[in-house]
């Protein structure tokens, strides 16, 4: 491969991202927010379960241990 054929090459990759580049629909801002917020409120949901699993088996734990 000469230096006009490498060449040549990466001047068509650069149109084809161009092009594929104006096809891409992005999130309104709204959109991205209410995402963040339903993100935020599951991974709170997920720790305060996990608090609890936790509390649980360390309740269920002591238990065992003292019986």
């Amino acid at each position: 491969m000469g230096l006009q054929e490498a060449k040549q090459s990466i001047i068509n990759y650069l149109k084809g991202v161009k092009s594929e580049w104006g096809k891409i629909t992005w999130p309104t801002k709204q959109q991205v927010i209410n995402e963040t917020i339903a993100v935020i409120l599951i991974v709170f949901a997920f720790t305060i379960f996990i608090l609890l699993l936790d509390m649980v088996f360390k309740g269920f734990f002591n238990l065992i241990k003292l019986g």
